[in-house]
């Protein structure tokens, strides 16, 4: 995605700036946020911060090494460092999310007690998982079973309490049966389709293996850096 952000297609270059906004706003945000800035200035920030790094890509100026992520963190403590309230207001990074949307993850996704680096990586991990849960509902829409994946949800990554498939399939009219072989298979597509998001953002197997561990450790609440 880096490489097509710099690349020479106009169209390819634009999508791909769009992409690394849409995944990155809320990790930068959820940072800056915990860095101790308001609601408004964490959002002011990020919006400069990306615009920044989406024009240097664009130009050829930036050269990520390694991990994006971590390359993009060391930019963005960089940029807090300086000068970053006399950055002319002006352009517009693809994809801003609203600030009561902001606030609201923020609000509900992390600790009192959590670093600005933890935060930071947990966010990047929730917003894998949510891209792919989109992905699993479009597909279950295109397939007619849409009302079946929105019931099934929740136990994507917990198991039914007693009682609940029992209850779930009374609501949709379908056997228990039926639903824990539907759940089998969503949980399988699911994990693929996060698979496929981590995929993305690296070059090779051994990394995403890594990227793999990365993810699990940073959605465990009791993990510190």
């Amino acid at each position: 995605m880096v490489r097509q952000a710099q690349g020479t297609s106009a169209p390819d270059a634009r999508h791909a700036l769009a992409e690394l906004a849409l995944r990155y706003w809320y990790p930068v945000y959820a940072y800056v946020r915990r860095c101790g800035h308001s609601q408004e200035i964490a959002q002011d920030i990020t919006q400069a911060f990306l615009q920044q790094v989406a024009d240097d890509l664009r130009l050829n100026k930036a050269q990520p090494p390694g991990k994006f992520r971590d390359w993009l963190l060391a930019k963005l403590n960089g940029f807090l460092a300086g000068e970053w309230r006399e950055l002319a207001e002006g352009g517009q990074v693809p994809g801003a999310p609203p600030l009561p949307e902001l606030e609201s993850r923020n609000r509900g996704e992390h600790e009192q007690d959590e670093t600005p680096e933890l935060a930071y990586r947990r966010s990047f991990a929730l917003e894998v998982l949510t891209r792919g849960l989109k992905r699993l509902r479009e597909e279950a829409g295109q397939a007619g079973h849409l009302d079946m994946c929105e019931a099934l949800e929740p136990f994507l990554t917990r198991d039914p309490l007693p009682g609940q498939y029992d209850e779930t399939a009374r609501k949709l009219g379908v056997r228990p049966l039926a639903l824990v072989l539907a759940l089998k298979r969503l949980r399988q597509r699911f994990r693929e389709l996060v698979r496929a998001e981590l995929a993305d953002t690296v070059a090779s197997a051994d990394e995403l293996i890594a990227e793999q561990e990365a993810l699990l450790t940073a959605l465990d609440r009791g993990a510190r850096p």
